[in-house]
């Protein structure tokens, strides 16, 4: 099924109104999903979305209004590792093009490269390493993929995200994200090396997100839970258990502030 067939059946569920944002969830924070007023759809019910690969995502999608906003909140995301494929959110996200969504929030659990950012404290993305090198647009045959990536972190999403963590008086750092392929973590040397080139906090995913939804026109923030410090920084016992274990304590913090830049005004 195309983007369009799928965004029709969507709509026959869902309710005619358009979209106005989409929310993908990382790890241990799909249960903002469950705040959105609407009608969840499970991936297993749109051909061509992610499975449920990885535990501590929730593998649907919520359509529905989130604080007066219309809203698509997608539950979990594919990753680079589960399937080499860089592209792997290639269709949903053009599925949220076909809803109407002009806009895209991005949310993961990642790593702190920074001792003043321990663990569930928030980053707002000023921008990305694409440390892995990979790329979802490659194969694509048109012009179109030559996308700038200048300011593919939007300035103005990123001031509202701003204003919203002060008015809740939640403290948002903010920092330089560095995407790293998975599915191990990284060793200490290549923490290191990241350090190097000027990132704060390390993840396995975004940044073909981010790619993509500048491809289709979308404009784009993400913010990082930060789950835990990067391999040689701390004695901490580095796990997915331990990522899902962690989330919780950044993912109240992020949900105040996600609620209050809704609110607020998109």
């Amino acid at each position: 099924m195309t983007a369009h067939d799928l965004a029709a059946l969507i709509r026959d569920r869902a309710g005619l109104e358009p979209v106005r944002m989409g929310l993908i969830l990382g790890s241990g924070l799909g249960h903002i999903a469950g705040q959105v007023e609407g009608t969840a759809i499970p991936y297993a019910d749109l051909p061509g979305f992610p499975h449920a690969g990885v535990s501590g995502h929730n593998p649907n999608l919520v359509v529905g209004t989130l604080e007066g906003v219309r809203v698509a909140a997608f539950g979990g995301r594919a990753h680079y590792y589960e399937s080499g494929n860089p592209a792997a959110m290639r269709l949903p996200l053009e599925v949220l093009k076909a809803l109407g969504a002009e806009s895209l929030i991005l949310t993961n659990a990642a790593g702190s490269l920074r001792t003043d950012m321990p663990t569930g404290s928030v980053m707002l993305l000023s921008d990305h390493i694409n440390f892995s090198g990979l790329n979802p647009l490659i194969g694509e045959r048109t012009d179109a993929r030559f996308v700038p990536m200048t300011e593919a972190h939007d300035p103005a999403l990123r001031a509202g995200l701003r204003d919203a963590a002060a008015a809740e008086g939640v403290h948002l750092h903010e920092g330089v994200y560095a995407w790293y392929s998975g599915p191990s973590f990284e060793t200490p040397a290549e923490i290191r090396a990241i350090r190097t080139l000027g990132a704060d906090a390390v993840g396995m995913s975004t940044v073909p997100e981010v790619i993509l939804a500048r491809f289709l026109g979308l404009r784009v923030a993400a913010v990082s839970v930060l789950t835990n410090m990067a391999a040689g920084m701390s004695a901490e016992n580095i796990s997915h258990e331990h990522t899902k274990a962690m989330a919780p304590l950044g993912a109240a913090k992020l949900e105040k502030i996600l609620r209050r830049f809704l609110r607020d005004g998109v």
